[in-house]
């Protein structure tokens, strides 16, 4: 007598191995696997990632906002931000907070790229649309990273994210 086992495929709850594979992506393309409308899938095709542009609404308070970061990062003057940031105890992930504490105007000894004192970081920032704000958040973030080992390591507290 000779016993068999049901087939796995047969068997009450179990996974369907060999109907869930897409087998397209080994050179064979079963039209009933892999939907039409997904163009490159299964025939080997590599798609890079390329950020989509977002226009700037704002420019001309995007550019003064971008310029005092930019100051502020600069190797004369990010020794003296950390220093703020640290007296304040703000982190400098905190992009909200440094501008809203103006930290930036107090760095760049009050000048905000020809906005004067009256018209500082916090404002330009208030003043732009959310898709803009997104940007001058990332834009901040990114410089941030360019930020030299030692500094890092002596303001350590500063860039702790808890």
């Amino acid at each position: 007598m000779v016993e068999s086992q049901p087939s796995k495929l047969l068997v009450a709850g179990s996974i369907p191995v060999s109907r869930s594979r897409v087998e397209g992506l080994c050179g064979r393309k079963p039209a009933t696997e892999i939907p039409r409308f997904l163009p490159g899938v299964g025939s080997g095709v590599t798609m890079g990632f390329e950020q989509a542009a977002i226009k700037i609404e704002k420019q001309q308070e995007y550019e003064k906002l971008q310029t005092a970061v930019e100051q502020a990062f600069s190797p004369g003057k990010i020794e003296r931000l950390l220093e703020q940031l640290e007296r304040k105890r703000i982190r400098i992930r905190e992009f909200d907070a440094v501008l809203s504490e103006r930290v930036l105007e107090q760095v760049l000894s009050g000048s905000i790229a020809g906005a004067g004192s009256e018209f500082g970081a916090w404002q330009l920032y208030q003043a732009l649309p959310i898709s803009d704000r997104a940007q001058m958040r990332e834009f901040y973030l990114s410089k941030l990273e360019t930020v030299d080992g030692v500094l890092r390591h002596k303001f350590k507290k500063q860039f702790q994210y808890y």
